[in-house]
């Protein structure tokens, strides 16, 4: 029996290509589907079913048109990964730490405050230098470094001043003493199938591929595995990308990404990503 499995996306990008090619060589039609030329009837649970295979790889750029539509599609019992509850939270960074926290997965200290005021009480009792980031986004936007006072009141007088209310939501961590790296590792299922280091490009601090960070190899350690398939876990599991930091008092989840970008990791690891992607998705066509 064939098994059909849908790429949900709204831009092609080097691992959408990639997940088609692996399909094709297990002789399984990856049939790609664009989220924006795309509507649902979310009132009939049995409508528009037909549209899609019996797995959904969802890998919108666009967190919430991505989220929605696996509230919909799971709906009308459709299989989708990954699913609403670990989207939800891995695009949530408070919503990961929290989940985080309850596994006891060590992560750095994080702190949140909902007016400009309080956010700077909590920076004096966190101490500087710290790091604020946006509750929603990803390649390292928004985020940014708060190495005293000063800086800090300029940064949260912006953020008050932009208008959305996820701005006025203050989420800010301790900077983390560590190498100028981050490790970042991909989780297919129970398994940790790849892990890299990532070095932040010149006249730069964030590690991220997509702003030019350098990738290499990193060595999976009993620990780093334990830690990562904990955290894995602890989101609920399925593809996943867990950032983990070199911190003086041992290995810290920084985030886990739920549609995760891994040419990085492909091209450094050497490890088929996609063809690991796509045999779970197989897997799961077949329960």
């Amino acid at each position: 029996m064939s098994h059909k499995i849908t790429l949900l996306y709204d831009r092609i990008r080097v691992e959408e290509k990639e997940l088609i090619n692996a399909a094709e060589k297990r002789g399984v039609h990856l049939k790609a589907v664009d989220a924006k030329a795309l509507h649902v009837v979310a009132s009939d649970l049995q409508a528009d079913k037909e549209l899609f295979g019996d797995v959904i790889l969802e890998r919108c750029i666009s967190f919430f048109r991505g989220l929605y539509l696996t509230a919909v599609l799971e709906s009308k019992g459709i299989t989708v990964i990954n699913n609403f509850e670990t989207a939800n939270i891995c695009g949530n960074k408070l919503l990961t730490t929290l989940a985080l926290a309850k596994a006891g997965v060590p992560t750095p200290k994080t702190v949140i405050a909902f007016t400009p005021e309080e956010a700077e009480k909590a920076l004096e009792e966190l101490g500087y230098p710290a790091v604020i980031k946006p509750v929603f986004g990803s390649w390292g936007r928004l985020v940014a470094p708060l190495r005293d006072r000063e800086m800090a009141q300029y940064i949260l007088e912006h953020r008050a001043e932009m208008g959305s209310p996820l701005h006025q939501i203050y989420y800010i961590q301790e900077m983390v003493e560590r190498p100028p790296r981050d490790i970042r590792t991909i989780v297919v299922g129970d398994e940790l199938v790849a892990a890299i280091y990532r070095y932040a490009p010149p006249n730069e601090w964030r590690t991220n591929i997509a702003r030019g960070g350098k990738a290499e190899p990193c060595p999976v350690t009993p620990e780093l595995e334990e830690l990562v398939l904990k955290a894995a876990k602890a989101v609920g599991g399925g593809v996943l990308g867990v950032d983990v930091l070199e911190s003086p008092r041992g290995l810290l989840v920084n985030e886990v990404n739920s549609t995760v970008e891994f040419r990085g990791a492909m091209s450094a690891s050497k490890i088929d990503i996609p063809g690991k992607i796509v045999d779970y998705a197989l897997e799961k066509a077949r329960r």
